[in-house]
């Protein structure tokens, strides 16, 4: 049964844009929390990442808001920047019909400075990572007494992160009559500890716990050693010819290892781990996202935040102990109604690992043989897309639709052949065909963006 979002008693500028954006029925998650959460309850919700949950807790505090009032009146905690910042995006597209709205982004890995004036300036609500919340707290330049609810969103990994005494000390600063709301896709006893902490008499909601794994296939191959497990991979890769590939391993130095291999049999290939600087982990998300690279290994932790809805291929390097992160880690694939393909790498030490996410699952994974697989030699390995990088962002007042122009206009390409543009704070990057990048950066470099000389250069190597 559809729920309809006309049956909320939503704001007009909150229903009239949901409208717009083509916005009619209800995922089951936001069916099931926005009628408890709208009406000012606390609530635990488990809901796995892709469900609508943000949509959810978004809407509820856009409800509450006053725009009038310049305070910070909700915030949100993530476990990741990447998280947090695309947190921030889904609230003002869901914002785009109340005026004067301000949502402010506080994270780690990047300068203090231009957070602090920008608090100075006032917020309505922050999004934010616990680390970097801690810190404004402590200098006194984020003041919470106006506050009306606060977002724990993927609580799950923010403990395994090790953020629980932030969020604690972040919580004591928080108003004692306040909304708090629980996202979380696991229910380890911990959350139970964290709502028992910070949540008033909370509603429970449990929405498809598990990843549907319905439309993902899920295959294993028997390894003898880790040294065949790179060679193997690119074998997987070139016989299903994926569009986007992410392949989740356990340590850093793995990322960088395998991502070296790959790289040398021909794949353009990304890293993404812990130790990398921040704008070099924002880079890798936003080349992987506009099709620039087709392959990306990754932790399990560095790739939270990850949202590419067109991944055709997930590669377990190792298995997870925990079946739950299995199951995470598929979900990647499979999204939006597409089909998707799962594939592990098993030794024979990892047996006790397959055998407990097949009990978890209830299902046996299909065991292949690599002498199956199909691999063509004159398979083109080259990603679709290629990024132009350009030295100017938000902060320059610059915006996607002066980058599309300064593309499209005179003696430029063809507004079909430019991919996903994406504006930070001082650089943007913009996503080309790759048979018209050189015409387009030609381009760029013999004319203006938005009447001004800006440096703009190719970005079309791997990171390792």
């Amino acid at each position: 049964m559809k729920h309809a979002f006309s049956s909320l008693s939503l704001r007009p500028e909150l229903s009239d844009n949901l409208a717009s954006l083509g916005y009619k029925s209800m995922t089951e998650i936001q069916a099931a929390c926005l009628p408890t959460a709208l009406a000012g309850k606390d609530m635990i919700a488990q809901a796995k990442t892709g469900s609508g949950k943000t949509a959810a807790f978004s809407l509820t505090l856009l409800q509450r808001l006053k725009v009038e009032r310049f305070r910070v009146q909700a915030m949100v905690l993530c476990p990741t920047r990447e998280l947090a910042d695309q947190v921030a995006v889904e609230i003002r597209r869901l914002a785009r019909g109340i005026h004067n709205i301000k949502v402010l982004t506080l994270c780690g890995g990047v300068s203090i400075g231009p957070q602090l004036g920008s608090l100075e300036h006032g917020a309505h609500i922050v999004v934010g990572t616990p680390g970097r919340i801690q810190d404004h707290l402590r200098k006194g330049s984020l003041d919470l007494s106006n506050l009306h609810t606060l977002v724990l969103d993927e609580a799950d990994r923010m403990l395994d992160m090790g953020f629980a005494d932030a969020i604690a000390a972040i919580a004591e600063q928080c108003p004692k009559q306040r909304q708090t709301l629980l996202f979380s896709a696991t229910y380890p006893k911990e959350i139970e500890t964290i709502s028992q902490h910070y949540q008033q008499n909370p509603s429970r909601v449990q929405v498809e716990s598990r990843h549907s794994q319905d439309n993902i296939a899920q295959q294993v191959y028997m390894v003898d050693g880790e040294t065949e497990k790179t060679q193997l991979a690119h074998r997987i890769i070139s016989s299903v010819e994926p569009r986007a590939c992410v392949i989740f391993c356990a340590t850093k130095r793995q990322t960088v290892e395998i991502a070296q291999g790959l790289n040398e049999l021909g794949w353009l290939t990304l890293a993404l781990h812990g130790d990398m600087e921040q704008r070099e982990r924002d880079l890798s998300l936003i080349r992987f996202a506009n099709g620039s690279a087709r392959v990306l290994v990754a932790t399990d932790v560095a790739a939270r935040g990850l949202d590419v809805e067109a991944i055709d291929l997930v590669i377990n390097h190792d298995l997870p102990r925990d079946p739950e992160v299995y199951v995470h880690r598929i979900g990647r694939t499979g999204r939006a109604g597409r089909s998707g393909l799962a594939v592990s790498l098993v030794n024979e030490r990892q047996g006790r690992n397959l055998r407990a996410i097949e009990e978890y699952l209830q299902q046996q994974i299909e065991i292949c043989s690599p002498m199956y697989l199909s691999v063509d030699d004159n398979i083109d390995q080259r990603p679709a897309m290629v990024t132009i990088g350009i030295d100017a962002g938000k902060k320059n007042k610059l915006r996607p639709g002066d980058i599309l122009g300064a593309l499209t206009n005179e003696g430029g390409i063809d507004g079909q052949n430019i991919g996903k543009i994406n504006v930070q704070l001082f650089q943007s990057y913009v996503a080309i065909e790759r048979a018209l990048v050189n015409r387009a950066l030609k381009h760029l470099q013999a004319g203006k963006i938005k009447g001004r000389n800006i440096k703009v250069r190719k970005i079309s190597k791997s990171n390792v």
